[in-house]
């Protein structure tokens, strides 16, 4: 072979290396601790995806946080300044999605949160919610109780950024339906028992209760709440306790309650005019095909449209940069904030430079615990 062929043939090689490059991800969960009720379905999710994005090959890097923030800052330390990855994906920890969000915000890195966590203006910069807003999944709870003649509430959560997203965006709603808090109770997750929290809330009497937990752990307060002789059926559950962990552990204790989900947990359930009923039943399908029957869960669902945005944005990015540079991060970022209207399994994302929640106000679906099964509440 002459020269110049054997250089031009280098040169096409080089070329062809730089056009495609591995897109390095990484995933922080919850996989031991108080939390793994959450992580550990979110891993079963992630090991369902292709091995490949956009037609590039995936690096996909599952770190453990132990539900302990100061491991998840530093596995997201680690992720950006080692594995130099593309985007960063969790916690499913709503404390340490958020403490996360630090190193995504100084390092120019995407990250796509497995946990609904309200931020402070410009503190989320680089930070994209996968599961909805509290604000939007506070709507189906306020409508049926505004039908159901709820005027008094107790609220009984967690004392953290969960508990307290929920109690700020929640609590304004339910003044302006006319609906009266009566009674608020604080709980850690690593509590075992809300003996006192729960006397307190019974006492005063209100006419409906909404607990703030989530996963298998969203089961003690319940019962507690109902050993305390508190009525199970004017019980409301948010999205974080969506998960038939909350009906295998709660047992008669939460039979004819009321949990608000994102459409994937009840997929079969939902009407074909649903926009996300098509891609719903595409995970609810091979999750369960893979973890068995009733195994289909919202955490699952998260990290299937983790996968679902980033083939949507991956290849608007790859127009203007390459992976595992700057200036594909910040390609990315823009792709997210650009690419509209986006259904998934759990709702109907539409990212904006402003808006990193994205999800539209019809998005939550209200459901009653009904003979060990979940049944999706009509006229909500």
């Amino acid at each position: 072979m002459s020269p110049s062929r054997l250089l031009a043939g280098i040169a096409l090689a080089t070329a062809a290396l730089a056009a495609h490059a591995d897109i390095t991800i990484g995933v922080d969960l919850p996989l031991t601790g108080p939390t793994s009720a959450l992580g550990i379905p979110s891993k079963n999710g992630i090991a369902l995806w292709p091995q490949t994005l956009a037609g590039e090959k995936m690096n996909v890097i599952i770190l453990d946080d132990a539900t302990d923030p100061t491991q998840g800052v530093k596995n997201a330390r680690r992720f950006v300044t080692e594995d130099k990855v593309d985007v960063i994906i969790g916690s499913a920890a709503t404390p340490i999605a958020a403490a996360m969000a630090d190193v995504a915000t100084e390092s120019h890195t995407v990250q796509l949160m497995l946990s609904p966590v309200n931020l402070p203006p410009g503190k989320d910069d680089w930070s994209f919610r996968l599961p909805q807003s509290t604000a939007v999944m506070s709507i189906p709870i306020i409508e049926h109780w505004k039908k159901t003649g709820v005027k008094t509430y107790g609220f009984l959560g967690y004392s953290d950024a969960y508990g307290e997203s929920w109690l700020k965006d929640f609590a304004p709603l339910a003044e302006k339906a006319g609906i009266k808090q009566v009674a608020l109770e604080r709980f850690a997750r690593t509590d075992t028992s809300v003996t006192g929290q729960a006397l307190k809330i019974v006492s005063a009497k209100p006419d409906a209760v909404l607990v703030v937990a989530s996963g298998s752990g969203a089961a003690m307060p319940h019962r507690g709440l109902v050993e305390r002789g508190y009525p199970r059926d004017r019980i409301y559950q948010t999205h974080g306790a969506a998960s038939l962990d909350l009906i295998r552990v709660g047992g008669q204790d939460v039979e004819g309650s009321y949990v608000v989900s994102g459409p994937a947990v009840v997929a079969d359930k939902l009407p074909d005019s649903n926009p996300s009923k098509a891609v719903a039943m595409k995970y609810y399908t091979d999750y369960e095909k893979a973890y068995g029957k009733g195994s289909a869960n919202q955490f699952g669902g998260h990290v299937f449209d983790a996968y679902l945005v980033l083939s949507k944005a991956v290849p608007i990015a790859l127009k203007k940069a390459k992976p595992g540079t700057p200036e594909f991060r910040a390609a990315l970022k823009e792709a997210l904030e650009t690419m509209g209207r986006t259904p998934v399994s759990q709702g109907v994302l539409d990212y904006t430079k402003t808006d990193h929640f994205g999800y539209t106000p019809e998005t939550g679906v209200l459901l009653r615990v009904n003979k060990g099964e979940w049944q999706v509440v009509a006229d909500q």
